[in-house]
């Protein structure tokens, strides 16, 4: 193999490689943050707000986490769309790249409106929560998250799955684990208070394998 030649496949192997790695920091920073949100707040978008004095530096913290697995996860969607390259389907990658930023703008949207919503609370508690701006927020925050965040994100998972049926991006079985999360992701959000972590779960197994096959082609021998 000439020197050319073996830049341009260091080159290749380098943009699946940062993709993984994008994606597997997008999907620990979302499950921690889901985590520490869902353990403070109740599951009733209608809740009065109890939990607030106790859990309020608990959700500021997840929220804060928000913004970095944002730009992580814009990472791993350009990368993805690199490594499928000549491959890629128009029809599918329009509602690939179109899904996951929606879901990435209501991720963002919901985060400065809950936001928002702990800091007037912070300098005015009792105005706050009786006034309703309180339980408005929370009921908006809700309804994006789970109504079309979450539903987008199951969009997203599916197109993904199945470019990766046509082009070999990842295995098989791994995008009809995909198809099967994502139906959960769609008929589910909003009713079981966990389902949204099957998002980031899929997508670190997914990086998983696509940085371990990744370390493989670096490791084959080549002419």
């Amino acid at each position: 193999m000439s020197e050319t030649d073996a830049t341009l496949v260091r080159a290749s192997l380098k943009a699946p490689r940062a993709g993984a790695i994008a994606g597997i920091v997008f999907s620990l920073l979302l499950i921690v943050s889901l985590a520490l949100i869902r353990s403070a707040v109740p599951a009733d978008p209608g809740d009065p707000g109890s939990w607030l004095p106790s859990h309020a530096k608990t959700v500021a913290l997840g929220l804060n986490i928000l913004p970095f697995a944002g730009v992580a996860f814009l990472w791993f969607i350009g990368v993805l769309r690199d490594r499928i390259g000549d491959l890629e389907d128009k029809l599918f990658a329009s509602v690939f790249l179109g899904s996951g930023l929606l879901f990435l703008a209501m991720l963002f949207a919901s985060a400065a409106i809950a936001g928002g919503a702990l800091t007037t609370w912070g300098t005015m508690p009792a105005r706050a929560v009786e006034s309703g701006v309180f339980r408005f927020a929370r009921t908006t925050v809700f309804q994006l998250i789970n109504g079309y965040g979450m539903r987008m994100a199951g969009v997203f998972m599916i197109t993904t799955s199945t470019l990766a049926i046509r082009t070999g991006i990842f295995p098989r079985p791994m995008a009809f684990l995909g198809y099967i999360l994502a139906l959960l992701l769609l008929l589910g959000s909003g009713r079981l208070p966990w389902v949204p972590m099957a998002f980031p779960i899929w997508t670190f197994l997914v990086s998983v394998q696509i940085l371990a096959a990744n370390f493989r082609s670096g490791r084959a021998p080549r002419d």
